[in-house]
């Protein structure tokens, strides 16, 4: 396609980012916005010169001007949302988490590649120049014995947890909750860097009638095992850090945004970064948009069996320890992280 003219549903603060960097991005336009409040969507619209708005999602995806959604609401909304716009000819653009069930995964990723769709989940890990630092110098490290992560964000809404309120960020109705937030960056690196893991378990911190609120994710390869904290009750130092029999690798502001990559071994201690612009979403709107624009479906649908890993391992984990969504079946027992 010549341009990507995109339609966003939904206005909250993460779709205000996307958008300053769209703004920046040859070659992609917002071209409509679609939110249940009228006001919220003009409002949006206003502020990035856009014209259209839409508070019937049916109209918003049967506009021919629009060839490209962008989806950030809350999470439990991901799945029927992005099966309602590939239904209606559109490429999509999913916030992460992707969906809350590896199911609802699978079927979204097979309607895609039936109707010639592009599917992309909006995370923008793998699209950092610094990522491509990290998986080249893994190497220097020899053979890899440990991994250790944090990624820790005092969340505003926590305030309201503290005052006795379930603000949705934390409601299970919604699909809320750390894991499928903050430390669903920790497990998507390490899914990017490692693949499947053997196992993974989720021992979470929660407040009654709440998701998590923090807790750490543990996840089992062969030949180590990879320590992923993450937090929306408090903060700290944020980091990926692994750990090989050559040496180890530091990973400064953690898996969302690589910040820099340090390499030190018994002989030598190297600090790379390759991304100029600190903000990492404007790598991301730049990679996809090409992609977009290249029509390169063997990288669309690559990333997408990271999906669906990615999907697989968080489902599993948080069911087992006992956080459970609507529509859930009984917790499962084994880790099923589809394919990569």
């Amino acid at each position: 396609m010549e341009t990507v003219k995109l339609g966003t549903i939904g206005t909250g603060q993460i779709v205000r980012k996307i958008l300053d960097n769209v703004s920046v991005t040859d070659g992609i336009e917002l071209a409509a916005v679609c939110s249940r409040s009228g006001e919220k969507a003009q409002a949006l619209a206003a502020e990035y010169g856009c014209a259209g708005t839409f508070t019937d999602m049916d109209a918003f995806l049967a506009d021919s001007q629009i060839n490209t959604v962008y989806i950030a609401t809350p999470n439990l909304l991901h799945f029927e949302q992005t099966k309602k716009a590939l239904l209606a000819g559109k490429h999509v653009i999913t916030e992460k988490p992707f969906t809350v069930r590896l199911s609802q995964a699978r079927e979204l990723a097979e309607l895609a590649g039936k109707r010639g769709l592009l599917l992309i989940e909006a995370a923008p890990t793998a699209y950092l120049p610094n990522f491509s630092v990290l998986v080249r110098e893994l190497s220097r490290i020899g053979k890899i014995r440990l991994v250790m992560s944090n990624y820790s964000q005092y969340s505003s809404r926590y305030d309201a947890v503290l005052r006795g309120e379930k603000p949705a960020v934390f409601d299970p109705q919604f699909g809320g909750g750390c894991l499928m937030d903050i430390n669903y960056y920790n497990v998507l690196l390490n899914v990017l860097l490692f693949g499947k893991p053997k196992a993974a378990v989720y021992h979470a911190n929660r407040c009654p009638g709440l998701a998590d609120t923090s807790g750490t994710m543990v996840m089992e390869y062969d030949g180590f095992v990879s320590s992923n904290a993450g937090a929306k009750d408090t903060w700290g130092e944020n980091f990926f850090q692994i750990e090989g029999e050559r040496g180890y690798i530091y990973v400064a502001g953690g898996a969302n945004g690589i910040a820099s990559v340090r390499t030190v071994t018994k002989n030598s201690d190297d600090t790379y970064n390759e991304q100029p612009n600190p903000d990492r979403l404007f790598y991301e709107i730049r990679e996809v948009t090409d992609l977009l624009r290249r029509e390169d479906r063997q990288r669309v649908y690559s990333n997408l069996d990271v999906t669906l890993a990615v999907a697989g391992v968080l489902e599993a984990a948080r069911r087992q320890a006992g956080i459970l969504f609507p529509g859930d079946e009984p917790a499962v027992r084994t880790v099923e992280t589809g394919s990569v």
